[in-house]
């Protein structure tokens, strides 16, 4: 039976009805005992029942055809096709289209029913344009089918069905139905079932003979609604955890404007380089330009002075043993104010503030940074790239660092992401060098992909700020919405953020344990 809205009984009343037709004969077919029973009220009565063992049930579930309104006209009349050839056979010397339309009165019919008739070589056509009729007679093959269906709510050959279907003469729906057997604890009477242990039941004793409804302890509970982190937050957390592990200090990333300066002189990016174009870069246009470095708290003592010379020095004229890039630098083009587009501006001022340190040797102590935040591009927004992403980015500062070591700290750290066997490949960056690419083996594309960017930072952007020269500088970073949609298996970015994000799966996507299948 399929599920209407309308009711025809109470529950309680069709589960009593159900337990004296059970008692004559068993197993009972719903179908059968109550076919004027909805389906909602024989459910209830039926889970009700077997809630208290009285009963016990299996669903049928089957699919029937029904006829659409024209597969009824082809059931009482024909089909278009058999229309048409009646009423040419008629016609003895042929109609025109005109003629056949007035003697069938249906256009539609006419149309259908002239192409399927030439196909199965029923008529054909005179050399003045009229069909006749060519066969002596037909087999309404289309009429046989769709009778069979109205009679049995089905066809024996799931071919034909699917073909009426497909015509749109049928559609189908499912129908259920409920086989029904006697429980352990079968009666014709449904018993009373105390639902809760009350004081009076205690001190009258009453309780020792009472009968209690059962606990449903599969009951689903209600929906909460709670809120739920978006998946990027869960594996953001888990890398956090990562760093935090290995012994890392994370950095503020609270300054989404940042000037030239930071964000791409002091990392020794030309005030030529293509990243600095409009076309890369999103410009602040109010405030038209940044302050001048300066001091963010009362004891910050630095030189900011001699920094701004440094790196114009290296730019412009070559220190520190670099040539430079010579070229006229600007002061102006350095405190343009722009949307930050990584997160190495942070690293940048953090290696700074770390030049003024001293430990008990009087040199600046080792130290481990990250951060994992959003970054800016002027990017042409598709399935693998927005105008904004999160970048994850590490810095580790010490004494005697080499680039083995560097590679042999990316095993461990990707490793604990679960990402192994990893492969190098040299790079350019003009903050680093050397520079390398990160490339990993991905199982489920079945390739290797590349998962970040690596290097030594430069001797002539570290000396600037005024760090030793024996003290080494390696830092990696990585997007977090690709390792993101890797874990959650996201083809297409806009999905994972923006308007197109599916909140059910925000609510729904399980925890992350990365490094884990």
């Amino acid at each position: 039976m399929a599920p209407p809205t309308n009711t025809t009984a109470s529950s309680e009343d069709l589960a009593t009805d159900i337990l004296a037709a059970l008692d004559k004969s068993q197993p009972l077919l719903s179908s059968d005992a109550f076919p004027s029973a909805t389906f909602v009220d024989l459910k209830a009565a039926l889970d009700r029942l077997a809630s208290r063992e009285m009963v016990k049930y299996d669903t049928i579930e089957r699919q029937e055809a029904l006829l659409e309104p024209e597969a009824e006209q082809i059931a009482a009349n024909g089909s278009h096709e058999a229309r048409v050839f009646e009423a040419l056979r008629k016609a003895v010397e042929g109609l025109s289209v005109k003629e056949l339309e007035e003697a069938i009165g249906d256009k539609n019919v006419v149309k259908i029913g002239q192409g399927k008739a030439f196909k199965e070589k029923w008529i054909s056509k005179t050399k003045d344009g009229k069909f006749t009729a060519v066969a002596d007679k037909i087999n309404d093959t289309t009429q046989e089918q769709i009778k069979t269906v109205q009679q049995t709510k089905t066809h024996p050959d799931p071919k034909i069905l699917a073909d009426l279907k497909k015509r749109k003469l049928i559609r189908t729906q499912n129908i259920f139905s409920f086989k029904i057997h006697k429980g352990p604890k079968f009666a014709l009477r449904i018993p009373e079932e105390a639902t809760d242990l009350t004081a009076d039941m205690i001190a009258s004793g009453a309780w020792k003979t009472a009968t209690f409804k059962p606990y449903n302890f599969k009951a689903l509970g209600a929906t909460q609604n709670g809120g739920a982190l978006h998946p990027l937050n869960k594996v953001r957390q888990e890398l956090r955890n990562i760093f935090f592990e290995m012994g890392f200090e994370e950095m503020p990333t609270d300054k989404f404007v940042e000037s030239g300066f930071w964000n791409f002189d002091a990392l020794f990016v030309p005030q030529q380089h293509p990243a600095r174009d409009l076309q890369d870069t999103f410009y602040i246009s109010d405030p038209k330009a940044a302050d001048f470095p300066r001091a963010d708290s009362p004891d910050d003592t630095k030189d900011y002075q001699a920094y701004w010379d440094n790196v114009k020095a290296v730019h412009q004229d070559g220190k520190y043993g670099s040539i430079g890039y010579r070229y006229p630098w600007s002061g102006d083009e350095s405190l343009r104010l722009v949307l930050r587009t990584h997160t190495t501006a942070i690293s940048a001022n953090m290696l700074h503030k770390l030049a003024a340190t001293k430990g008990p040797d009087g040199r600046p102590l080792p130290a481990r940074y990250f951060s994992i935040d959003r970054v800016f591009r002027n990017e042409t927004v598709d399935a693998t790239h927005l105008a904004e992403f999160h970048q994850v980015e590490g810095v580790i500062a010490d004494y005697g660092l080499t680039l083995g070591g560097l590679m042999e700290f990316m095993e461990i750290f990707f490793g604990k992401m679960g990402l192994h066997d990893l492969q190098f490949k040299p790079a350019y960056n003009p903050y680093t060098e050397p520079s390398m690419e990160i490339f990993a083996y991905h199982k489920g594309l079945g390739k290797l992909v590349e998962i970040g960017n690596s290097g030594m930072f430069r001797a002539e952007m570290l000396e600037s700020m005024g760090l030793p020269k024996d003290m080494r500088v390696f830092g990696w970073g990585l997007s977090l919405e690709r390792p993101t949609m890797i874990k959650y298996g996201i083809s297409n970015i806009r999905e994972l953020l923006g308007h197109k994000v599916d909140l059910e799966f925000v609510q729904g996507s399980p925890a992350v344990l990365l490094g884990q299948e």
